[in-house]
């Protein structure tokens, strides 16, 4: 799993900062975590191609996170995409899309299914299992988990060596899942893929909370996982604002990744008053005095998550 942060900044760009989008990379296909202005953009400077997007997940309405999308749209049509996309964000997104496409004279060349998710409701993309539960904005938005599917179990050396199967392709048909045959001196022998691959253990797992205050059930929606993207739009001389207006603090996000037990924590959605003000290290601070890992990734930075 790779992750290409593509707008890491809030509610508009700054010279720094684009709005909300991250691409993430499953190999061969690419999944869109919002798409802000501008983040067509972003992506030309990056080794993402549009035309391997086959799932954009919109968290809210917002236009920071939903503006983008139009305009990726039209550049993949007007460069000769066929191959369908999935939209799909929560209750009001086919209207948004229809309105969006009624505003100038373009229709898509290729199709694009409109899925609305309603929180605790659960799609599956290439056996990818995306579900999703209700923040606490100021708008309808949703925090989203993505699970890959399970791996294969580890191969047990020492059990093929007990079961006298040769070493070489043999060991290689047996760990892609493939029974197999070999002779010895009683005859032909036949052993199953299972009798020597341990259980199947869980993928990579991911979570993005969308714009939200921190809120316990997102403690558990995460719980297990390896990567929490937090918003971290204000610091704690701003707490009383982000309350009002439902957005978290660098601090309150690093404790839902602490309490969730997360591997790593990057803080996107920064305010685009810390640009302004030079003080982007008070965030840093306040966020690692809690998870002494967090990261705020800028525009363009990649990161590659392994077992």
């Amino acid at each position: 799993m790779k992750l290409y942060f593509l707008g890491t900044g809030g509610s508009w760009p700054t010279r720094e900062r684009n709005p909300s989008s991250i691409a993430v990379s499953f190999g061969s296909w690419i999944m869109l975590l919002d798409c802000g202005e501008g983040t067509q953009r972003q992506i030309l400077s990056t080794p993402v191609s549009p035309m391997k997007i086959e799932v954009v997940l919109i968290s809210h309405l917002h236009g920071d996170h939903f503006l983008g999308f139009p305009g990726l749209v039209q550049s993949m049509s007007l460069n000769g995409r066929e191959k369908p996309l999935l939209l799909a964000g929560p209750r009001g997104i086919a209207d948004s899309w229809r309105n969006a496409l009624s505003m100038c004279y373009f229709n898509p060349r290729f199709d694009i299914e409109v899925v609305e998710m309603d929180p605790g409701d659960v799609i599956s993309y290439r056996d990818h299992r995306i579900q999703c539960i209700e923040a606490d904005h100021s708008v309808p938005t949703l925090s989203l988990r993505i699970d890959e599917p399970p791996r294969r179990g580890r191969f047990d050396r020492e059990e093929a060596i007990r079961l006298g199967i040769p070493e070489g392709p043999l060991w290689g048909e047996l760990q892609r899942g493939n029974d197999i045959e070999f002779r010895t001196e009683d005859g032909v022998r036949r052993i199953s893929s299972e009798d020597v691959m341990g259980p199947e253990r869980p993928g990579l797992s991911l979570v993005y909370s969308g714009d939200t205050a921190p809120y316990k059930e997102l403690i558990e929606f995460t719980r297990g996982c390896d990567v929490l993207i937090h918003e971290a739009t204000y610091s704690d001389r701003f707490k009383e604002m982000a309350d009002r207006v439902k957005h978290s603090t660098a601090s309150g996000a690093a404790r839902i990744g602490l309490d969730a037990g997360v591997r790593y924590l990057f803080l996107v959605h920064t305010s685009p008053r810390y640009a302004e003000e030079g003080s982007f290290e008070e965030l840093v601070n306040e966020a690692r005095s809690v998870f002494p890992g967090a990261e705020f990734p800028s525009d363009g930075e990649v990161r590659e998550i392994t077992h």
